[in-house]
């Protein structure tokens, strides 16, 4: 590949594949080209004091959806901090094979690190979610990554770690995340294992971490780097670190969090035990954990993560089991599931109000997976795929589609009462898409029936067909 690399005023002239392309340094560039051959892109970002004279740390971050300048935005404020470039596939997705995934990341792989100087030493994958869970199988396949950041999800597989090739794993999850509680349970699998983690936990949902966390990963990468001998140890980058950490399980400690500030204190142990002593590490660690306020929060995070886990199985049992039996009956269990949930999050108790955020995530989760394999199937089963958009509208009563679909799919199975049940359903909560409603699918005798009409005349006015009295 010819490749010429010339200092520009504001980044680099790059000829590729006979293409020049000039990468700007401090912005994200989108959907520049794997190679010519293919239509692949990624998305590329340069830190502002990006030069060619020396390697830099690069991290790939992954989503399933393909959204690769994106991701790279949420983790833009953490590489320009720390001097990372930042690299994105724009090709990869939940419906392809692992093997295609896998060989749409190898090529972009090797584009990068072919154009750009990239410490050999210094190779990172990152996600949230499915892309997260994804950048953690990565390491099987490209055996030069040395570190994941996986956000808001866990390992795919614990048992494709070996300690022929371990890489420094940071898991950043909310404690409101349904993936919260497997997170912990993953932590005691690596521990046993001795493969090198650490959880940053931090307050909130599904959702993507505060951008401070994603810096401390960053920071705890380069930090894995200087132990290793890869890079050279920059005392005042890790005693700035140090003093960090020690603040943020100050805060936690006076926002009566014990929980998050013993795990800040437990990760600090392994983090900086290289680098100087932690004894009075270690002897925080033990003050904290003999007061009351601990041992009182720790009992109740057990107790509540032993009713969750089995909340959690009864959900995945008694969804698996009404799906096969289309067992309408047990819609009612489902509401009052529901509203058992609901409970949990008004509860004033912190952690029971965080379980039941876990709960209502991990749910919803498993409704929709239940729904992918239903539409995935080569034999469409219609009935099935009813029962669970109307478990949907019981478990986000608040969307309008799971109430479209559960209208089209009962005309489909000719149940019209169905059908007009939850088109009143829908238009009591406001739905005002008139358009919409005439042109669903499988309704065109339904649209015809005077019982439709009026009630899109009672809630809409102006139904398209008139309604005749007998």
């Amino acid at each position: 590949m010819k490749q010429i690399l010339t200092v520009l005023a504001l980044g680099f002239a790059i000829t590729c594949y006979s293409q020049k392309i000039v990468l700007k340094k401090g912005i994200i560039i989108d959907s520049l080209v794997v190679n010519d051959s293919i239509t692949e892109s990624y998305s590329l970002y340069l830190p502002t004091d990006f030069e060619i004279d020396r390697p830099w740390p690069v991290a790939f971050v992954f989503d399933m959806q393909g959204r690769g300048s994106r991701s790279l935005r949420m983790f833009k404020d953490a590489a320009e901090e720390h001097g990372y470039i930042l690299a994105a596939p724009n090709n990869l997705s939940d419906t392809l094979s692992i093997s295609d995934n896998v060989l749409a990341t190898q090529r972009m792989f090797n584009t990068v690190v072919t154009i750009l100087p990239i410490h050999q030493n210094q190779i990172y994958a990152a996600g949230f979610g499915s892309g997260g869970k994804y950048a953690t199988l990565v390491p099987t396949f490209l055996k030069s990554i040395t570190g994941v950041v996986a956000c808001g999800t866990s390992l795919a597989n614990t048992e494709i770690l070996t300690s022929k090739n371990p890489y420094r794993f940071i898991n950043i999850v909310g404690n409101a995340d349904y993936n919260y509680m497997d997170v912990q349970q993953v932590e005691s699998t690596l521990n046993r294992m001795r493969f090198p983690n650490q959880i940053l936990a931090f307050e909130g949902g599904h959702e993507w971490p505060p951008s401070e966390l994603l810096s401390d990963a960053l920071g705890i990468l380069t930090m894995n780097a200087m132990a290793k001998g890869f890079i050279d140890k920059d005392d005042e980058f890790v005693n700035q670190n140090y003093r960090k950490d020690l603040a943020s399980v100050s805060t936690y400690v006076s926002a009566n969090r014990p929980l998050l500030a013993e795990s800040k204190l437990s990760e600090m142990m392994e983090i900086y035990s290289p680098f100087r002593t932690i004894d009075s590490v270690k002897d925080s660690r033990k003050v904290l954990r003999k007061t009351s306020r601990f041992k009182v929060a720790n009992r109740s995070q057990t107790n509540n993560f032993l009713k969750e886990q089995f909340l959690r199985e009864d959900y995945a049992y008694y969804m698996e089991e009404d799906l096969l039996t289309y067992n309408y009956n047990n819609l009612g269990w489902w509401k009052y599931q529901t509203e058992e949930i609901q409970k949990f999050k008004k509860n004033p108790d912190v952690l029971i109000n965080q379980m039941g955020f876990r709960l209502e995530g991990y749910v919803n989760a498993l409704l929709a997976d239940n729904i992918d394999m239903v539409k995935d199937a080569k034999t469409k089963d219609v009935e099935g795929l009813n029962f669970l958009y109307m478990l949907k509208t019981i478990l986000q009563p608040e969307g309008h589609d799971a109430y479209l679909q559960v209208i089209s799919l009962s005309s489909e199975l000719d149940d019209y009462g169905a059908a007009l049940f939850y088109l009143e359903e829908l238009l009591k909560r406001g739905y005002v898409d008139k358009a919409r409603l005439y042109n669903l699918d499988n309704t065109a005798l339904l649209r015809i029936t005077p019982e439709f009409n009026e009630l899109v005349e009672r809630y809409l006015k102006n139904a398209r067909y008139e309604i005749i009295q007998e």
